[in-house]
Order: C-alpha cells, then sequence, then structure tokens
C-alpha cells in the first residue's frame, strides 16, 4: 500500500481510539485485514514532512542551528497533547534519572531564550509548555539538546553569545523593515525578513510579514509549506483550523502545486470528526484532482491518496466510490499505469468491464505520444522553457483546454517571471475557456509575478471588463498598476490610455452631462498632470510626444460630446509642445476641423501649417491649394499662392543653405583626414629611417666578427649553444669537447647585456617560420592585448592556460627585429581545453587584460566578431556611467546591492586595463533593476554624479567592405592578404611598384590562417616573390 494510505489510514484510525465526537467510525473494521499501529504525534508530524516531498517544515538550517530554537518543536507537540496522553499509558513512581536530566537541560536554556519569545509562546500553548512529555525524551531528534547540555555548567557565557546574536538580528530586521518601506516590491527583503522574524519568535510579526509578501507577491511551494506548518502547530481549536483552511485556499492559488495538495487533504483528514468534516475531506480531494490530476509525473499521489481514504470507509457505497476513482484513473494517461491496473485487478472481486480496459488501453497510446516530451523535461535544467513552449505547441494542437491549462500552470512553476508565457496563457484563456473566476485569476497572477510589464496590466483591466468586474475594483487595480515600477515612460502612456478607454466606454454619451462623463474629463486632466510631473521627473521624458492623450481627448470633445471648442484649445496645447514643425500633426488638426468644424477654422489652421512646417512644407502647401480651389474665392486663391510662394522659395534657400554647410563640413573632414594621412606618412618615413640606421649597425657588427674570426665557420645551432649557460642534456657531448686534457674547462667568453639581447633576437629572427594548419582550429584558441614587454610568452603563460588542459604548443608572433608582438596562439590536445580557455578571457596578465578569443580564419569569415557581452536590449541589467576612475568593483556591488540582488558587476577597461568610468550591473530581474535606476541614478559617488540607465547598447555601425582594385591589365584581382589579423597600421610595403606583378602567389600565413593561393597563368615566367626582409638585405648589400 502506498505511503499515503498509510497515513491516511493512521489518522482514521487514531480519530477513532481519540476521546472525539465523530463516533461514527469508531469501531469500523480495516479494509483487507490491514493492522496499522497508532502513531505518535512526532510520527505523524514526520508523515506531513514525507508527504510534503521529504521537505523539513522545522524552519530553515539557521534556525535549528542556533540556541533556543527547540520551541518551535514545542508547539508543535503541544496542540495535540491532550489526544496523545490518551493514546500513551502514563507511568507510576518517581521521574527516572534521564527524565530528570532533560528537566534540568530544558530549565538552562530556556533561561537565554528572550523575553518575548518566551511571553510568546506561553501566550500560544500555555503555562504548561515547559513539560515534557510522558515517556518522550525532549531531546529526541533535536540537536541542539547536546549544545544546550554543555552549556549548563556555563550559563552565563551561553546566554552572553544568544543575546549578541538575538541584537544583531534585530538590527537586521530594522533595516529590512526601513527598506521595505521604501521600497515595497523588493521580493528578497521580504524573504530575509520573514527568516529573521521567524528565528527570533516573534509570532506576530513573522504572521503579518507574510500577510504582506502574500498580498503583493504569490509565494513558492516552500514559502507556502512553511508558513502552513508554523500555522498547524500553533492551530488548537475549531476557529485556528478554519483560519489554517483560508490560508490553504490561498496557497493553492498561487501556482499549481501537488504537495501543497496533498498537505491539504492529509490536514482536512484530520477535522473529519467535525461537523462536515467528511464532506470537506471529499471536496479537497476533488479539487485537487481537477488541478493536479492530469500531471503526468506527479498526479498519480492524489489518486492514490483519495482512493485510499475511500477504501478505509467500509460500506457498500464506498466500495463503488472506489471502484469509481479506480475508473477514472485507469482513463488518464500517468506514469506507472501499469502498476495501478494491477492494483484494481486484485483489489477487484468481479472481473473488469470492457469499457474500462478499452478506454485503460487508450490511455497507455496517449502516454506513449506524450512521453517525449515529459522524457525531454526530466533530462533538461531549470527552468526548461524551451522544452516547456514545445510541450504547450504539442498540446494545443490536440485542444484538450483542460491539458492545454494544466501544461502552463507546470511551466509557469518554473518560469514564473517570462512575461510572454504570462501573455500567451492569458490569451488563450481569454479566447478559449472565458471562465471568469478562472481567467480573472490568471491575469491577477501575472501581475503579481511581473508587475512590470504593462501589457500584463492593459490585458488585466480589459479581462476586468469584459466580465462585468465592478468599477471600483477596475480602478483599485489600475492605481496599483500606477505604483508598479514601470521601466519606460512610454509604459505609463499605454496604462493611462488603456484606462482612458474604459472610462470613455462606460460613458452615455447621448446625455449632455452624466457623472461618467465628468469621471472622463477628470482622468483626462489627471494623466496629463501624472506624465508631466511623475514621469517627466523620473525619466527626463514624458514618454508621450506626440500627446496622443490629448489627441484622443479632443477627438472625444469634437466627435462624441460636440464640443468643439473644447479640442481647439487641446490641439493649440498640442502644437504649443513642439509638434507645429510636423505636417502631419496639422493635417490631423485639418481633418478634425474639416470633419466637425467650418471651412473658417479649416483655412486658418492650414495658413498657420504653412508658416511653420518644417519637414513637409510642400504638402501642407499642396492641401491648402486644394481647398481654395474647391471652396474659396479668388481673393483667398490669390493669398494662399503667395504666401505658399513665399514659403516654398524661403525653405528653398534654407535646403540650399544647409547642404553648403553640409559641403563645407564634408570638406573640412577631408582636409582633416588628408592631414592625418601625410602626418601618418612621415611618422612611417622616420620609422623607417631608423629601421635602415639600425641594420646597417648590425652590419657593420657583423663584418667586424667576420673580420677578426670569432665563430666564422659557426652553425646557427653551435652559437646558441655557446650562448646559453645551461646546454640541454643532448649537447653532453660537446661540453665534452670543449674540456681540457686535465679535465679543466676552456674558458668561455662572455658578452655584455646589449650583446646578449642583440643575439637573443636574431636567435628569434632565424626562428624557422611554423605555417598554421588551419585544421587545428578547434583546439587553437588566439591569445591577443598582452605586454610588448612580456618576456618568454611561451614560459609565462603555459602554467595559465595548462589550468585548462594539456597545452600542446604556445607559438608567440615576433616581428622582424625580434620583438614580440602581443599575441600568440596556444593549441591543446582537446577541444573541450580549448573551449575551457576561453572562460580566461579579460584575465589580467601583468596589468593588462588578456584577450582570448576562438582561433577563426577571416579570410574564410570575415563577419566573425568575438564580443562576448550582448548587444541587445537587457531590462535586467543597468549601464552605469561617470563613475570615478578610482571606484572599485567591490565599492560599487555594495552600493548596488542595497537595491536587490547584484548576479554580475563588470566595470569597463580599455586595452591597457585603465578603468573608463563605465560600468554594467545586472540584477536578478526587472523590477530590481527598475527600482534601482529610480535610486541610483542622479547619485554622487566620490564627488562624481553617475547616470544610470537600463542596459541598450547602440547598435554597432558595420563597416563597408573594400572595393576590388582594378590591375594595370583591367583584371579585377583581390587586395593583398595579409593573415588573420589583417595589415597592421605601420606596415610598409618595400617592393617598390615596379617590380610587383598583376597576379602573385600568395605565401603562406606566417603563424596564421593559410589563405587559399591565387590562380596565375604565367608562373613559369614569373620571379620568386621576396619577402620584405628579403629586399631589404638587397638594399643593404649594395
Amino acid at each position: 500500500m502506498p505511503y499515503w494510505g498509510v497515513l491516511i489510514l493512521r489518522e482514521l484510525l487514531y480519530l477513532c481510539k481519540s476521546n472525539t465526537k465523530f463516533h461514527g467510525f469508531r469501531d469500523f473494521p480495516v479494509v483487507r485485514g490491514s493492522q496499522f499501529p497508532f502513531p505518535s504525534q512526532g510520527e505523524r508530524g514526520l508523515g506531513q514532512a514525507h508527504a510534503a516531498g521529504n521537505s523539513s517544515f522545522g524552519g530553515s538550517s539557521a534556525a535549528t542551528r542556533r540556541p533556543g530554537s527547540h520551541w518551535k518543536r514545542k508547539m508543535a507537540t503541544a496542540a495535540a497533547t491532550s489526544a496523545s496522553e490518551a493514546e500513551a499509558e502514563p507511568k507510576a513512581g518517581p521521574r527516572a534519572e534521564g527524565e530528570e536530566d532533560d528537566v534540568k537541560t530544558a530549565r538552562t536554556r530556556r533561561k537565554v531564550l528572550s523575553r518575548a519569545v518566551a511571553t510568546a509562546t506561553y501566550k500560544a500553548v500555555g503555562p504548561g509548555w515547559d513539560q515534557p512529555e510522558e515517556g518522550v525524551s525532549e531531546s529526541d531528534g533535536d540537536e541542539e539538546y547536546a549544545m544546550a547540555s554543555s552549556a549548563e555548567s556555563s550559563p552565563g557565557e551561553y546566554e552572553w553569545e544568544y543575546d549578541e546574536e538575538e541584537e544583531k538580528n534585530q538590527l537586521e530586521i530594522e533595516r529590512l523593515e526601513e527598506q521595505l518601506s521604501i521600497n515595497i516590491y523588493d521580493y528578497n527583503c521580504h524573504v530575509d525578513l520573514i527568516r529573521l522574524l521567524r528565528l527570533e519568535g516573534e509570532l506576530t510579526k513573522v504572521r503579518m510579514a507574510r500577510q504582506k509578501m502574500s498580498e503583493i507577491f504569490p509565494l513558492t511551494e516552500e514559502l507556502w509549506l512553511e508558513w502552513l506548518h508554523d500555522e498547524i502547530s500553533m492551530a488548537l481549536d475549531g476557529l485556528d483550523r478554519e483560519h489554517v483552511y483560508d490560508l490553504f485556499e490561498k496557497a493553492v492559488k498561487d501556482y499549481i502545486c501537488p504537495n501543497i495538495w496533498l498537505e491539504y487533504g492529509q490536514y482536512s483528514v484530520g477535522g473529519i470528526g467535525q461537523k462536515g468534516g467528511l464532506e470537506k475531506v471529499r471536496s479537497v480531494f476533488e479539487r485537487a484532482l481537477s488541478s493536479v490530476g492530469l500531471h503526468m509525473t506527479k498526479g498519480l499521489a492524489i489518486w492514490e491518496a483519495y482512493r485510499e481514504f475511500e477504501s478505509a470507509i467500509v460500506e457498500a457505497a464506498r466500495l463503488e466510490k472506489v471502484h469509481s476513482l479506480f475508473r477514472r484513473q485507469l482513463a488518464i494517461p500517468l506514469y506507472d499505469m501499469e502498476a495501478t491496473f494491477a492494483e484494481y485487478e486484485e483489489w477487484s472481486e468481479d472481473p473488469i468491464p470492457e469499457s474500462v480496459i478499452q478506454n485503460y488501453n487508450k490511455a497507455l497510446q496517449q502516454l506513449e505520444r506524450y512521453k517525449p516530451y515529459e522524457e525531454a523535461l526530466l533530462q533538461a535544467e531549470a527552468p526548461r522553457l524551451a522544452e516547456y513552449q514545445a510541450y504547450i505547441d504539442f498540446e494545443m494542437k490536440i485542444g484538450d483546454p483542460a491539458r492545454v491549462q494544466l501544461i502552463f500552470e507546470r511551466a509557469l512553476v518554473e518560469n514564473c517571471l517570462v512575461p510572454d508565457l504570462w501573455i500567451r496563457y492569458s490569451q488563450f484563456l481569454d479566447r478559449q475557456l472565458k471562465v471568469k473566476d478562472l481567467v480573472l485569476s490568471v491575469h491577477n497572477r501575472a501581475v503579481r509575478n511581473c508587475p512590470w510589464t504593462v501589457a500584463l496590466w492593459s490585458r488585466y483591466l480589459l479581462a476586468m471588463e469584459r466580465h462585468g468586474v465592478d468599477h471600483q475594483v477596475i480602478s483599485v487595480t489600475f492605481e496599483k498598476a500606477l505604483s508598479a515600477g514601470f521601466i519606460q515612460a512610454t509604459d505609463y502612456v499605454e496604462i493611462w490610455q488603456a484606462y482612458l478607454d474604459y472610462l470613455r466606454r462606460r460613458v452615455d454619451f447621448k446625455q449632455d452631462s452624466s457623472k461618467e462623463l465628468e469621471e472622463l474629463r477628470s482622468a483626462f486632466t489627471r494623466a496629463l498632470e501624472y506624465l508631466k510631473q511623475e514621469v517627466e521627473e523620473r525619466f527626463n521624458e514624458s514618454g508621450d510626444p506626440s500627446c496622443m492623450i490629448m489627441q484622443n481627448w479632443a477627438r472625444i470633445e469634437a466627435r462624441l460630446c460636440n464640443n468643439m471648442q473644447k479640442a481647439r484649445e487641446l490641439w493649440d496645447s498640442i502644437m504649443t509642445k513642439g509638434n507645429a514643425k510636423y505636417a502631419n500633426m496639422w493635417l490631423e488638426y485639418y481633418n478634425l476641423e474639416r470633419a466637425h468644424g467650418d471651412t473658417q477654422h479649416c483655412r486658418k489652421a492650414l495658413h498657420r501649417a504653412v508658416q511653420c512646417t518644417s519637414d513637409y512644407p510642400e504638402h501642407v502647401c499642396e492641401v491648402l491649394l486644394t481647398m481654395e480651389r474647391t471652396e474659396g474665392t479668388l481673393e483667398d486663391w490669390d493669398i494662399a499662392v503667395q504666401k505658399t510662394e513665399t514659403r516654398l522659395a524661403r525653405v528653398n534657400e534654407q535646403r540650399i543653405k544647409a547642404a553648403e554647410k553640409e559641403a563645407a563640413f564634408a570638406q573640412q573632414e577631408e582636409e582633416k583626414a588628408e592631414q592625418r594621412k601625410r602626418a601618418r606618412a612621415e611618422k612611417k618615413a622616420l620609422k623607417k629611417k631608423k629601421k635602415t640606421r639600425g641594420a646597417d649597425k648590425r652590419k657593420a657588427e657583423e663584418d667586424d666578427e667576420k673580420e677578426w674570426g670569432d665563430d666564422e665557420e659557426e652553425q646557427p645551432s653551435k652559437r646558441r649553444k655557446v650562448e646559453n649557460s645551461t646546454p640541454p642534456a643532448g649537447e653532453a657531448q660537446d661540453r665534452e669537447a670543449e674540456t681540457g686534457l686535465f679535465g679543466t674547462s676552456v674558458p668561455v667568453d662572455v658578452d655584455p647585456p646589449s650583446k646578449q639581447k642583440e643575439r637573443a633576437a636574431a636567435l628569434k629572427r632565424d626562428m624557422p617560420k611554423v605555417p598554421h594548419d588551419s585544421s587545428k582550429d578547434s583546439i587553437t584558441v588566439f591569445v591577443s592585448n598582452l605586454p610588448y614587454s612580456l618576456g618568454e610568452p611561451d614560459v609565462k603563460l603555459r602554467p595559465l592556460f595548462e589550468a585548462c588542459g594539456e597545452v600542446a604548443e604556445i607559438r608567440p608572433i615576433f616581428s622582424n627585429r625580434g620583438d614580440f608582438r602581443g599575441y600568440c596562439y596556444v593549441e591543446f590536445k582537446e577541444e573541450k581545453s580549448a573551449l575551457q580557455a576561453l572562460q580566461l578571457d579579460r584575465k589580467t596578465v601583468e596589468g593588462r587584460p588578456m584577450f582570448v578569443s576562438p582561433c577563426v580564419d577571416k579570410s574564410k569569415n570575415p563577419d566573425f566578431k568575438v564580443f562576448r557581452y550582448s548587444t541587445a536590449l537587457e531590462k535586467h541589467k543597468l549601464f552605469v556611467s561617470g563613475l570615478p576612475f578610482s571606484c572599485t568593483k567591490e565599492e560599487l556591488e555594495e552600493i548596488c546591492k542595497a537595491h536587490g540582488t547584484v548576479k554580475d558587476i563588470r566595470l569597463v577597461t580599455n586595452r591597457a586595463g585603465k578603468p573608463k568610468g563605465l560600468a554594467y550591473v545586472e540584477y536578478e530581474n526587472e523590477s530590481q533593476a527598475s527600482q534601482a535606476v529610480l535610486k541610483m541614478d542622479g547619485m554622487t559617488i566620490k564627488e562624481n554624479v553617475i547616470k544610470v540607465a537600463i542596459s541598450n547598447p547602440p547598435q554597432r555601425k558595420v563597416p563597408e567592405k573594400p572595393e576590388a582594385r582594378k590591375a594595370p591589365g583591367g583584371a579585377m584581382v583581390p587586395r593583398q592578404i595579409y593573415g588573420a589579423r589583417g595589415k597592421g597600421r605601420t606596415q610598409l610595403s618595400l617592393l617598390p611598384r615596379a617590380l610587383q606583378r598583376p597576379s602573385v602567389t600568395v605565401a603562406q600565413a606566417e603563424n596564421g590562417p593559410a589563405p587559399q593561393p591565387a590562380v596565375t597563368t604565367s608562373a613559369a615566367t614569373e620571379a620568386p616573390k621576396m619577402s620584405n626582409a628579403d629586399f631589404a638585405k638587397l638594399l643593404l648589400r649594395k
């Protein structure tokens, strides 16, 4: 029998044995002859915890560690003390020695409780709360009792430690309460406050804190179960039981939680002895089946609990009820259906009807169709939004409303902060089910989960109007929306527009004046004031630059109220707000006057439009001439022609001047670019001269060496042996050759440091060129922005990258002079090591951020860009500018975490690792980010005024692709390919134009991806291409 069946039978048998008023079940027999021992109160509490998914309802881990928390367990068992006494046999004689020790321990621990906790416990449980139960040690299963026993000899020190902790908690409670008074929508503050109040035993305050939080946010399953367990522990009479019932009703409305329904069912079984208790139990289980009975993985527990409850009542009618439950369950696709069918065959004395078998087989077939989606959910990691979306699409195609609703509810448990999912769910309910209570409940939960999303509030107002909700309730909901804290100014315009549309639909415009019309006009006035004062002060903009609210008001006054005078006043106000330069605004006004005004005001409006319009004056002039042509007199026509010609001539002059100004500015920019180009050319020429002098100097030194015969016949490999003070192990024979007859070494000349440096550079120049193998790009990363002064890069970088996996090779890139160029290639043995090495991007190496990116051939992938951060709008991330350069990440985090949970902070730096005064702050959700913008924008940090906004980076300008150039023969040939990183700014081509060929064979790139060789037709007749280094040697030999 399932564990739930055991619990329910224990509960029923326990009630029959105890002195309850429910006598109908006192002597009923046990089904199938099963016998169960009567549980103690502690065992029943463990059953509750197991039914809720093995959740521990005794509080948080912090609460179980702190001294003095055992009073909660005392309160949990005090409610059933009288029932337990009837079950336990009283002992005769004096107390046992172990019991006396327990009493002493309890007294010692009660000394360290605060006065407030002791008073609250006394009121809740009674004066006898400190007496241990007969035959039961108060310290069973309680870890703190060992601590209390050890502290018995020195209660003063123990009490001092507790008082210090209590004082610290009280200060934190006061801080959290103050924070919530500023921002009531801070979710984490609510959770922390409840935890601390529960820890301190503030029974009244913790109940009020939970009540406040539940009014603003829906609570998670863990929070509800903790709250319910605390209330069940303190429930002493029928009134308290009704209060717990009310809490259960609220809990099952927030999210679909099978564990809460199981707990609800078990708790209702405990009240079966009261009036109407049996009907209450059945009602709870039936509602649980309607809510989660179709849940393929967790619905089975509800069915079994209900069936075992009915099985405990042995009557003919009850047996038929069990039959009905079996048949209903077998018609639904659930996991482990085969076991249920086998159990039904064993339980039923009659053969199973054919119709039940057919429904069972049909359910098995449905189960096979659902299994891929359920298995995808089991394999994926939370929140599994993509898997739920696919499951929802599948259910929508089938079209079963109950199953569609269930999968939406399951998805929202893990994705409650996804507004699009709530919008899709509410839209389905609005269009398909149209059940008032269900629709309004979902809309209400949606705005409580995502209060910052204006679309959810607008849909909520429409749903309330659609289902005939009282006007006062709708108005209260609208006021809540205004205080929700939207993140954009346009959101406030949208919610105001939705509310004004609702008020407009309430008005009966057949009456000249009514209460609803006055309310509509006052709402329009309030909306304009709100946007001007509240929204502009917060966002520095009203969110309604086109004055759409005033336009709608003017149309209502003109068309529905026949009040053109008020409409003209509104349009005049619209034009004074910077809209007079737009032709479409004047044409809207003209159309309104045309439909509901007179010709005189139409002509006046168009004449003003001709003078004021700056974007499309030709269009306005054309409308004016058309009107005068059809309705005006000759005098009106002449005036219109004169005004339009004058205006258009002036506009043309302004456009010519603007074009000349733009051309002059473009010429200035070209001149500046030419100057910069000349400056760069001069700088390059100067570097070229210095480079030539250096080459001449090296040539002279080499000639000197040859003249004296030093190392004249030495090979480069032997020269390196002399320079290295510690030769490799393979060179032992060379070492022996340099030793004299008597074992003494031949003295070796040691060059000065400058000479050694030049020789090291020469060695780097003489190193063989290693072509890049593009087939190893998947196991290679490109490392750049390294310090140029980094000595021996391969030696210093190897320990850093070996933490990611085995490194096969590190290839630093050197210039022709032997200087490190600041980048290298790191090749790994495995691809996963290369992927892990990408995490080292932006790691500081000798004061500079090191850039680590995938090794990609840009000649084959010219559009490849490596940027690890998002460039789209991120409503949960803030962009902070104006920070002082001395501001550290820790200092900024200390400021930001006061407004929510900070997930990450990134200080923007330049390539040298110097701060730029910019930062990105990522919060846990959009609500916290919105509140942080309100509180931090304009804040002063170290005499710097910072600016804070939602992260929405501008789009990057895509550089234009260079066009192909023409060769002297006219054929189109691609530009020279310079490798994966492109040609450097200071790189010069020393090959004269006279020696260039129309088409050449492109050499393989040095230490980079190899480009494809160009096709040539005259390869046999062309001279071999010389590199820049070869040509430099030619010049030096002349």
